[in-house]
């Protein structure tokens, strides 16, 4: 590092918290603009749908095959390669004149998108081990609060200045972190000289070889599945139960958001007490939560009250699982961080799916039912494991 002291730490700290806050929107501002695209370009919904599509299929893309490289080379140098993809195709998003270019481009931003889970590393290797916790927990309240302030802000700007606009001030952003990142981040020496195809192939090896790997990758695709699952089928239900629209669904986004608050305490309670904790009391919210969402067909409140638990028990037990895999082998956390994120990122997926389905045949207890089933199974495998 190129600081020294507490005081350049923790500088460091906070550039690498607002660098998450300012990249993790950039692949959620579209959520409000789909309309947009559609009227713009005179394209089917179906057609727009293809941008956030390609955004995060670039996004896992860009986790899969090029993070775990962050073992092999400087994790610095990584990430300004990526920030300048990812500001480039902002620029070029802000600019399409047609969809096909959009959705190009936005696959090319997922891609970039992907260096938040470079700099997870990354703070893991500057950190102190008994600062690890907390210290992940900073930066990923940052990407939660990014996220969050991408999907709100995105709609603001369209609705008042165009969504080109958006886009553009994105760029600026970025342009003005990569500067900052160019000065105060420090270089990380490579931990492995292995060439690109044993390191990808090492990835299996870390799964079969280590069992708090697949535990902590296990609970959380399991936790995934829980959040993509309430999320996936969330409108259907407010639309078909409460007679509510899309802006109802997207307002419970807020209230939803409040493992924000939660990921900081959550890494420095880990840092006090160790991972266990924080993560059993992950999954209770979780289960707890889809107890609470049983009573949704009655009050909205529950609704509300449940996104609130859900949110802060997923975010509480993903800071303490990525935390935990980052720190356990210096040589392998690119590595260890792309196969934890890759199984989260599949959980969502998974959940959505499941939730859909239950959604079309039993309605929303149907729905609670896999929430409650998939938090259950999280906590078997948590218990099971560390026995």
């Amino acid at each position: 590092m190129s600081e020294s002291g507490p005081r350049g730490t923790r500088g460091l700290m906070v550039l690498l918290t607002v660098f998450m806050f300012a990249t993790a929107g950039t692949i959620h501002f579209q959520t409000p603009m789909l309309p947009e695209f559609a009227r713009e370009f005179s394209a089917t919904a179906a057609e727009v749908g293809w941008v956030p599509t390609l955004s995060f299929a670039g996004f896992l893309s860009g986790t899969l095959l090029l993070s775990p490289l962050g073992d092999s080379v400087d994790k610095r140098r990584l990430i300004l390669l990526k920030l300048a993809c990812l500001t480039g195709a902002m620029v070029a998003m802000a600019v399409a004149p047609s969809l096909g270019p959009l959705v190009a481009a936005g696959f090319v931003a997922g891609v970039g998108a992907s260096l938040s889970q470079d700099v997870v590393p990354l703070v893991a290797e500057l950190a102190p081990p008994g600062e690890r916790g907390r210290a992940v927990g900073t930066v990923l309240s940052g990407l939660f609060l990014g996220i969050l302030f991408g999907r709100i802000g995105g709609g603001f700007v369209t609705e008042g200045l165009g969504w080109r606009w958006m886009y553009v001030i994105s760029a600026a952003m970025l342009v003005a972190m990569f500067a900052a990142m160019l000065v105060r981040c420090p270089s990380v020496p490579p931990k492995t000289r292995l060439a690109y195809r044993a390191l990808m192939g090492s990835l299996v090896d870390l799964v079969r070889t280590r069992t708090d790997l697949r535990r902590a990758s296990g609970v959380q695709f399991l936790l995934g599945a829980c959040y993509g699952g309430f999320w996936a089928t969330l409108a259907l239900m407010l639309a078909a139960v409460h007679g509510l629209g899309p802006a109802a669904a997207g307002l419970i986004g807020i209230p939803g958001a409040a493992g924000i608050l939660v990921a900081r305490p959550a890494g420095r309670w880990m840092d006090r007490k160790g991972v266990g904790p924080v993560v059993t009391t992950g999954i209770a919210l979780v289960m707890a939560a889809y107890l609470v969402f049983g009573f949704g067909v009655a009050t909205i409140a529950a609704i509300v009250a449940g996104a609130v638990l859900l949110d802060s028990g997923l975010r509480a037990a993903m800071v303490a699982n990525q935390a935990f895999v980052t720190g356990v082998d210096a040589e392998t956390r690119s590595r260890s961080n792309t196969v934890f994120s890759v199984h989260n990122w599949g959980g969502y997926a998974t959940g959505a799916f499941l939730a859909s389905i239950a959604w079309s045949r039993f309605g929303w207890l149907g729905v609670c039912t896999v929430g409650i089933v998939a938090s259950a199974a999280a906590l078997a495998v948590y218990v099971l494991g560390r026995r």
